[in-house]
């Protein structure tokens, strides 16, 4: 199942490690919502990248799209509360994030959705993860990243005044970055992975959410 992957040396000989979540930069995207980003959170991403495509469960999906039934444009696997992570970085990376957002979010992260992006033909559309909580209280949705780099696209949702920083914001993440969505961000922004043209290697997304929010 592994795609072909253009591997970073900056991780070709180092075990898989997470540093301090302490080394976030915020976003005020204004209305509530805002991002941290850590770029290469984990080291050793391409490693982690190698195992999960090779061992999750990769499910393909279909779904009803107006008056017929389409493919979903990259794999899905769903691991709830409970179950157990593909790999011990990962349970250490939900604890680590869990300890760091502790005060502002008042919960742990309890559920790992992943999403195989094969290339550059697979995305995700815009929109917000309010199935749920989401779509009526203030919530967090940690992503990690590992493979190679995917724009993560952020816009206000449509009649949304646009706040300080503009109107759509881009995100290249990959090779062990960490975005973290929170306050009013699922309700007041949308998101998106968009296709690309050309060469695009695959990624892997990790994220992690709090109980209730899809």
């Amino acid at each position: 199942m592994a795609g072909d992957l253009q591997g970073s040396l900056l991780d070709a000989f180092e075990d898989p490690a997470l540093g301090p979540v302490a080394a976030v930069q915020r976003t005020d995207l204004g209305r509530g919502a805002w991002i941290d980003v850590l770029r290469r959170w984990l080291t050793g991403a391409d490693q982690v990248y190698e195992r999960l495509a090779r061992d999750v469960p990769w499910q393909a999906e279909r779904r009803q799209m107006y008056d017929r039934v389409v493919d979903v444009p990259r794999l899905l696997c769903f691991y709830g509360e409970n179950e157990e992570l593909p790999l011990p970085i990962l349970d250490e990376a939900r604890d680590l994030l869990s300890a760091h957002y502790a005060g502002e979010l008042g919960e742990p992260f309890r559920t790992a959705g992943l999403c195989f992006y094969r290339d550059g033909r697979d995305s995700v559309a815009w929109h917000g993860d309010r199935i749920g909580r989401g779509n009526h209280e203030d919530t967090m949705v940690a992503i990690l990243s590992v493979g190679e780099p995917r724009v993560l696209a952020l816009r206000p949702r449509p009649g949304a005044s646009t706040g300080p920083v503009g109107s759509t914001v881009r995100y290249p993440l990959g090779h062990g970055d960490l975005i973290v969505m929170g306050g009013s961000c699922q309700r007041t922004w949308e998101h998106a992975i968009p296709k690309a043209s050309g060469h695009i290697g695959p990624r892997i997304s990790i994220q992690f959410r709090p109980r209730g929010v899809r």
